[in-house]
C-alpha cells in the first residue's frame, strides 16, 4: 500500500511540472496534442514596488494638474500590466480629466472599453487618440480590433490594413488583417495573406502561424516548434500567450468551439496581461459561451 502511494505521488508531481509537454489523445486528429505548458507568470515585484511609490507620491506630494495626470497615467499602465484593469481604467479617466490631450490615455481607455464590449465608447476613445496624434500606429490596430468585435468588419479591415502597411514584414499585423478580412471575403483574405507571406521574415517565429493559416504546416508541426530559441520562462509565456490565442482563432473559424475554448483558456493561463492576445482571449470565450447558449435555445 505504501509503495502504491509513493508511485501515485510521483505521478502527480510529474503531471504538475511547471513546463512540460503533454499529449491529449482524447481530442483526436492531432488537435491539442503535444501541448507545451508554462508556469503562469507571477506578479512583477518591480511593478508592485513602483505602484507603492506612485501611491505615496500621489497621496503626499503637491503636484500641478499636468504632473498628477502624468503620474496617474503611469500608475494606470502598471495596474494594466498586472491585470488590475478596473484600477487602470479609473487612473486613465482621472488623468484625462486633468490633461485632456493625452493620446496614450485615450488609447488605453479604448482598449478597456473594447474588452468590456462598450464599443461606442471604444470608437470615441480611439478617435480622440487619432485626433491628437494622427500617426498613432496602435490606435489603428486597436480601433480595428474594436470594429471587428463590434461587428463592423469592413471598417475594421481599413484600420488594420493601414496598421499592416506600417510594417509589411510583421506576421502579427498580417494575421489581424486576415482575421478581419475573412469576415468579409474568405477567399480574398486567403489570397492577401499568401501575398503577405512572401514579405515576412523567416526568423520570426510567428511566421509559422501564418503558414498554419495558409495550410503550409499542420498544427502538430507548429506546436513542435514552440520551444525553439526560448531562453527563459518569460519568453515562453509570451510565446504561448500568442500561439494559443491564434490557435484558438484558427479552430473557432472552423467551428471547433471546444478546442478553441481550451486554447483561449491556455492563452489566459500565461498571465501576460499586457499582450493583445491575452486581452481578447477572455472576450473570445465570452462570445463562444453566448453562441453555445444561443444554439441550445433553438
Amino acid at each position: 500500500m505504501q509503495c502504491f502511494r509513493t508511485v501515485f505521488t510521483l505521478i502527480l508531481l510529474l503531471q504538475i511540472t511547471a513546463c512540460t509537454s503533454v499529449n491529449h489523445n482524447q481530442y483526436g486528429n492531432g488537435q491539442m496534442g503535444n501541448l507545451v505548458l508554462v508556469e503562469p507568470l507571477p506578479a512583477n515585484m518591480r511593478s508592485q514596488m513602483a505602484l507603492a511609490r506612485y501611491n505615496q507620491i500621489l497621496g503626499q506630494v503637491e503636484l500641478d494638474d499636468s504632473q498628477r495626470a502624468d503620474l496617474l497615467y503611469q500608475r494606470g499602465t502598471l495596474y494594466d500590466s498586472v491585470g488590475l484593469s478596473g484600477l487602470a481604467q479609473f487612473d486613465f479617466s482621472m488623468a484625462l480629466k486633468l490633461k485632456p490631450d493625452m493620446a496614450e490615455a485615450y488609447n488605453y481607455m479604448g482598449i478597456h472599453h473594447t474588452q468590456n464590449r462598450e464599443f461606442l465608447q471604444a470608437y470615441e476613445s480611439f478617435d480622440a487618440t487619432l485626433d491628437i496624434d494622427p500617426e498613432h500606429d496602435y490606435a489603428f490596430l486597436n480601433r480595428g480590433i474594436a470594429l471587428y468585435y463590434g461587428g463592423r468588419p469592413e471598417l475594421a479591415v481599413d484600420d488594420l490594413h493601414r496598421y499592416y502597411q506600417k510594417d509589411e514584414q510583421d506576421p502579427y499585423r498580417a494575421l489581424w488583417t486576415y482575421i478581419a478580412e475573412s469576415e468579409v471575403d474568405t477567399k480574398k483574405a486567403q489570397a492577401n495573406l499568401a501575398a503577405s507571406r512572401k514579405q515576412m521574415r523567416e526568423q520570426e517565429w510567428a511566421t509559422q502561424l501564418v503558414d498554419l493559416y495558409l495550410g503550409k504546416i499542420n498544427e502538430r508541426q507548429l506546436l513542435a516548434g514552440l520551444l525553439v530559441n526560448i531562453k527563459n520562462q518569460r519568453e515562453l509565456a509570451n510565446r504561448l500567450c500568442e500561439a494559443y490565442f491564434y490557435l484558438g482563432k484558427y479552430h473557432s473559424a472552423r467551428g471547433e468551439t471546444a478546442v478553441a475554448s481550451n486554447y483561449f483558456k491556455l492563452s489566459l493561463s500565461t498571465n501576460v496581461y499586457e499582450f493583445v492576445e491575452h486581452r481578447y482571449a477572455r472576450l473570445e470565450l465570452e462570445l463562444i459561451r453566448e453562441d453555445v447558449l444561443s444554439d441550445s435555445r433553438r
